[in-house]
């Protein structure tokens, strides 16, 4: 009995015999097998006495064949006898072996280079024996560049690679793998996963490794984690995790390979992408939120509202009040003297009541965060905010003490500018959101800051300027749209009420060739005699581009390029074409509301169209949808100011006019006045183009 008989076997190692699994299951080598080692022994004369089944396959020969026969005549071409003999003769004499390529004769007749291997033996009756070991040679030189290019890739890749057993113990562990972890190679081998990778998140990795362990179907890039690691304690990291398992020729599962690549990088690029992405919906958002109304109370607090929760926890908004009254000059040294107009909180805070609220008048003096700002005309970000910085964003001592009992940790103030004149500014600040404002915030705010400040300042001076407005839009609208081939048409332009700015809704009806007419409705986001001259614009681009015949997208391609040229301004349009002589109609959208479609006989119903961008915020491509129209069937083109309220919600008010689109009147002047008279109440702050066309019988002349 051997010193070790009975005892347990070490770690790792199997319980079977030699070659086996433990319970016996036979473990051939894989390696071997591909080499395909070949065995020939042959006695002290050189003839062969032993010969493998590797042999007849790599020479050709059975054993039948080869046994008894001299090795050299056998498998050596005459040229090469005289080598083989004193080689032969020297690892007899010397018992050295020898190893080299050599060329050998198959049995077909070809020389074939094998890895060949000679030593001498000596068995019990103290006789000699010369064994060779052979293997294709291009087959060995095949797997010794394999292996070196797997060490290479292995210790020098950049992407951690590491071998798991079955059990999902580490085996083996690059360079690449321990520089990420932070933890030693050493410490890795025969380690559970989760013994090093503790965490949480890596729950899903592990069910993932087990899952690849009995499938065998591959995880490529299907997990990415993100936290922190040893080697980098003080950055975020994401690193992609992919899966495979591994098997030897003959299938035998040996394990999972664990490949991680560092994909900080693209991580924080998509994110970045997505925090941008949200950037551009939240000044979309706000760019048709604010400013619904040519009121300047109200427009403070639609700014209010869209900076909350979105950006700030809390959102004041203060103008100068010579800013409102004008007869009030504003004092360049002192106190500044501001109106609170709004005030807006995520939740019920104290911070609130540090805060002047609307419609009260306070003075700061010249040490205070909001007198600097308007003094200045420059935003103020304070990141982390501390007893000074409180004491400076309050307006006396109690209110600095609310504001830190509330947990004010960040600030910003962002000045309104509108045509270089500053009214007065925006502030924001964050208490229950633990993440300090970045600049990437302070450019959002002072984007929609500055879209606010437009509103603002056209509302304020809107009562000076509207008749003028009105004159100069009514100018621009055709008076009565003309007899057009195929068609009958009727339309109405209402402005907003005199307590309000006019706007930029236009409408347009052009003939064009081939009998086919153009219908346009588009609608200037903005307000008083700059957004009456930008439509202005627009309508005479229009026209224009309308003369060259045009598709719709191409027309609204180009509207869009005039359009960014138009400072602050975009708008909203439709644009279609119709064709009397195919009776179809083409129409194109750019971000405007849905026209309807009445056809004789049935439900009207709300044409779902491509919404595309509205004009003038560029990159986006514009989509012509075609349908058609047949003798009866109308048309009905409108803007916002038609269906948009405060109080109902969009899909209500649209669902309205297509129930009173159900009902006919006798004549489409009487749908017309129908229509504004349902919809539209005297205090709607917005004005109003509306158009219908209706198909007629058609014959083309000659």
């Amino acid at each position: 009995m051997s010193a070790t008989e009975g005892l347990p076997a070490g770690p790792g190692e199997p319980t079977g015999g030699p070659g086996e699994l433990p319970g016996g299951t036979p473990t051939p080598s894989g390696l071997l097998d591909l080499l395909g080692v070949a065995a020939v022994l042959l006695d002290a004369e050189g003839r062969i006495v032993l010969w493998s089944p590797q042999a007849e396959d790599l020479y050709g020969y059975t054993a039948a064949e080869a046994l008894g026969q001299y090795a050299g005549t056998l498998l050596v071409g005459e040229e090469h006898w005289n080598l083989v003999l004193e080689t032969f003769a020297e690892v007899m004499e010397s018992g050295k072996s020898w190893g080299g390529t050599f060329p050998v004769r198959h049995k077909d007749g070809t020389a074939r280079p094998v890895e060949l291997r000679s030593m001498r033996l000596l068995d019990d009756r103290g006789d000699f024996y010369a064994l060779g070991l052979a293997t294709d040679a291009s087959t060995l030189r095949a797997v010794e560049r394999d292996v070196a290019l797997s060490t290479r890739l292995i210790s020098q890749s950049p992407i951690g690679l590491a071998m798991l057993d079955t059990d999902l113990r580490y085996v083996a562990v690059n360079p690449a793998l321990e520089r990420m972890h932070g933890i030693p190679a050493k410490d890795h081998l025969g380690r559970h996963y989760r013994e090093i990778m503790t965490a949480a998140k890596f729950e899903v990795p592990e069910a993932a490794m087990r899952e690849v362990l009995e499938t065998g179907i591959p995880m490529v890039d299907q997990s990415t984690i993100v936290g922190r690691s040893p080697a980098d304690p003080d950055h975020i990291h994401a690193w992609s995790i992919s899966l495979y398992r591994l098997e030897d020729p003959q299938g035998r599962v040996l394990g999972v390979a664990d490949l991680v690549v560092d994909v900080t990088d693209r991580y924080q690029a998509a994110r970045e992408a997505a925090e941008a992405r949200q950037r551009l919906a939240l000044i979309a958002d706000g760019s048709a939120r604010i400013g619904t109304t040519l009121e300047v109370d109200q427009t403070a607090r639609e700014l209010a509202e869209v900076t909350v929760p979105e950006i700030a926890d809390v959102a004041t908004v203060d103008l100068l009040d010579s800013v409102l009254h004008e007869h009030r000059p504003a004092s360049s040294s002192g106190p500044a003297v501001f109106r609170a107009l709004a005030v807006k909180a995520a939740y019920p805070t104290e911070a609130v009541e540090a805060v002047d609220p609307p419609g009260q008048i306070a003075a700061f003096d010249a040490g205070r965060l909001a007198t600097e700002c308007v003094r200045t005309g420059r935003p103020i970000l304070i990141s982390r905010a501390g007893e000074e910085d409180l004491a400076r964003m309050a307006r006396d001592e109690r209110a600095a003490t609310l504001l830190a009992r509330a947990g004010v940790h960040s600030h910003m103030l962002v000045p309104l500018i509108a045509r270089g004149q500053i009214l007065g500014f925006l502030g924001l600040s964050r208490a229950r959101n633990p993440l300090s404002f970045t600049e990437d915030d302070l450019a959002l705010a002072a984007e929609l800051a500055s879209r606010a400040a437009v509103c603002i300042d056209n509302a304020r001076s809107h009562q000076s300027v509207r008749n003028a407005a009105v004159t100069l839009q009514r100018s621009l609208l055709p008076d009565h749209p003309p007899r057009l081939p195929g068609l009958q048409i009727a339309s109405r332009y209402r402005p907003a009420q005199a307590t309000y700015e006019i706007g930029g809704d236009w409408y347009d009806v052009l003939p064009l060739e081939g009998d086919k007419t153009a219908l346009v409705v588009g609608d200037v986001m903005g307000s008083g005699i700059d957004a009456a001259a930008a439509m202005g614009r627009l309508r005479t681009a229009t026209r224009a581009f309308a003369d060259l015949d045009l598709a719709p997208d191409q027309v609204l391609h180009h509207l869009d390029k005039i359009t960014s040229r138009l400072e602050h301004y975009i708008a909203t349009c439709l644009y279609v074409t119709y064709d009397p002589r195919r009776a179809e109609c083409h129409i194109a959208n750019a971000g405007h509301l849905p026209p309807a479609l009445v056809r004789s006989g049935k439900p009207s119903e709300l044409l779902h169209l491509p919404t595309g961008t509205p004009l003038g915020v560029g990159g986006t491509p514009f989509e012509t949808t075609t349908f058609g129209i047949g003798p009866g069937d109308q048309l009905v083109l409108y803007t916002d100011g038609l269906v948009e309220t405060r109080h109902h919600p969009i899909d209500e008010r649209l669902e309205a006019l297509r129930r009173l689109l159900d009902t006919p009147d006798p004549t489409l002047e009487e749908t017309c006045d129908r229509l504004l008279r349902e919809l539209r109440r005297p205090e709607d702050p917005d004005d109003v183009a509306l158009l219908i066309a209706r198909a007629q019988p058609f014959a083309p002349c000659g």
